[in-house]
């Protein structure tokens, strides 16, 4: 395999073709900002934080999905690539709850995001939220549709395919097929997608009652209760 030399931030590197700006730039140890890219899953291309500005290029480019190519010269920082960035946060600051992505709002905080530049009567992302199941609640008003939660439940990690898309535009959200209860899905409570998720949009139970002060064995006896219904259904 072939390699190509670019240049980030002024500064040549030179990596194996088929590398992505972004690990390009982690191999100069500069920080480009991601939501939707895990390093373990197939890079979506959704969330456009990550983007930076090539030379030549009409658009700007997503670093996490972009291969680096012989020749491009990179800027990570750019004025335009912050505004971009501050644009983005703002729009999801402005629709969806954020209260469990510190490291989203850390990202708001960085770039100057105006959390309430769209005002108080923008419409939100408000979704019931799902208890229907031993393991995990899903609170969608939190949801920013990162898609990593349905990539480790898909093709990149279980192989369930217990979760996709459901709706659409700005009502586009994460469901099961027909929006039917997980215990009646294929969900085999893996964990996978409820680790993925970076905005607490899915949550173990545990941990949601630790953070709300309950009782864990109210919670272990509220579940073996459940279970017990279930089997005399």
């Amino acid at each position: 395999m072939s390699n190509v030399t670019l240049t980030i931030d002024g500064q040549p590197i030179t990596v194996p073709q088929g590398t992505t700006i972004l690990q390009a730039a982690q191999q100069l140890q500069k920080q480009i900002p991601t939501v939707c890219y895990h390093p373990h899953f197939t890079p979506p291309s959704l969330c456009r934080v990550c983007v930076v500005e090539v030379e030549k290029s009409r658009v700007l480019v997503q670093a996490c999905s972009r291969a680096a190519e012989d020749g491009m010269v990179v800027h990570t920082d750019s004025p335009r690539v912050q505004l971009a960035r501050k644009v983005l946060m703002e729009m999801l600051t402005s629709a969806v709850d954020l209260t469990d992505a510190p490291e989203i709002q850390a990202y708001a905080d960085a770039y100057g995001a105006d959390r309430e530049r769209y005002g108080a009567q923008t419409k939100r992302r408000v979704f019931p939220l799902y208890d229907d199941n031993p393991f995990y609640l899903r609170d969608y008003s939190k949801c920013i549709m990162c898609w990593r939660c349905v990539q480790a439940c898909g093709e990149d990690v279980q192989w369930t395919f217990a979760i996709y898309r459901a709706g659409r535009g700005f009502d586009a959200h994460i469901a099961t097929f027909e929006e039917i209860p997980i215990p009646e899905s294929t969900c085999v409570y893996c964990g996978n997608c409820v680790q993925a998720c970076p905005t607490g949009a899915l949550k173990a139970k545990r941990e949601y009652w630790m953070e709300h002060g309950l009782d864990l064995k109210e919670l272990a006896r509220v579940s073996n209760l459940e279970q017990r219904e279930k089997r005399k259904e």
